[in-house]
């Protein structure tokens, strides 16, 4: 993936991605908020001033010539919940607070959007049948089956077949920075994810979490070629000039979005 800077903003655009799309995952730089929020929050969950995250959200959509109320966000709840959108000229305003963690459009002009700060955002794309996905991936969703669970929709739904889909996996928290505990483990093994290939035990009862890695086996798993999954490779724990980080922040910071648009 390469940074690039797009009006304002600068985002990391996947190369797998850049033909009849507008996609990529944006960074922390280029916006109005004030620290800790500091500058390009996107995230409407946080307690950061309402008009500056409304501001930025429209300085990302600005750069790419869209009008605010073409962005769809949802209500993101670590769920394993997918919103499925395939009729044109709807009000997206009314799909804000829906609880899901993955979105699926086959419909252009409509930028989805995962908000994020640790995990890992993970967008798809179907050229064949123009069909898009964003997917909110933390460890619950990892567990949960959701990334089969979009795929499943978008083979059903759209008659996607999965060895044509592309795939690329945005920044996150890396697993040297990821530790979790017991109840992370029984997720896992009563799940999926690959818990014995994605988690290196550092402590009795701790381990490190690869959630990238995961996201790359349920992918190819499901059906997709490893050629076709591209990884950003960034830490958001460790990158603190570029992206926002729950667990380095304490709780208290903004939120990037990895974005996707069949462009019109």
């Amino acid at each position: 993936m390469k940074l690039v800077r797009t009006g304002k903003i600068s985002y990391l655009q996947p190369a797998a991605l850049a033909t009849g799309l507008t996609a990529g995952f944006s960074t922390r730089n280029g916006g109005v908020s004030r620290p800790p929020y500091h500058s390009l929050n996107l995230g409407t969950n946080t307690d950061d001033i309402k008009a500056h995250v409304e501001g930025n959200r429209s300085t990302l959509v600005r750069a790419f010539d869209l009008p605010l109320h073409q962005l769809l966000t949802v209500k993101q709840v670590h769920g394993n919940d997918l919103l499925l959108i395939d009729e044109a000229n709807l009000d997206l305003s009314h799909f804000a607070r829906v609880e899901v963690d993955a979105i699926v459009t086959n419909q252009p002009g409509i930028m989805i959007g995962i908000l994020t700060a640790d995990c890992y955002p993970l967008l798809l794309w179907n050229k064949q049948q123009t069909v898009i996905a964003a997917i909110h991936i933390g460890w619950r969703g990892a567990a949960g089956s959701l990334i089969y669970k979009t795929i499943k929709a978008m083979t059903t739904h759209f008659d996607c077949i999965p060895a044509d889909l592309v795939a690329a996996i945005g920044p996150g928290i890396g697993a040297d920075n990821y530790e979790v505990d017991r109840p992370v483990r029984e997720a896992f093994r009563q799940g999926s994810g690959f818990w014995n290939e994605i988690s290196r035990e550092t402590s009795l009862g701790h381990w490190h979490l690869n959630l990238a890695r995961s996201c790359r086996l349920q992918l190819e798993q499901a059906g997709l070629k490893p050629d076709n999954i591209e990884e950003s490779g960034h830490c958001t724990l460790t990158q603190a000039e570029m992206f926002f980080s729950y667990r380095r922040d304490q709780g208290i910071t903004g939120r990037q979005l990895g974005f996707i648009m069949l462009n019109r």
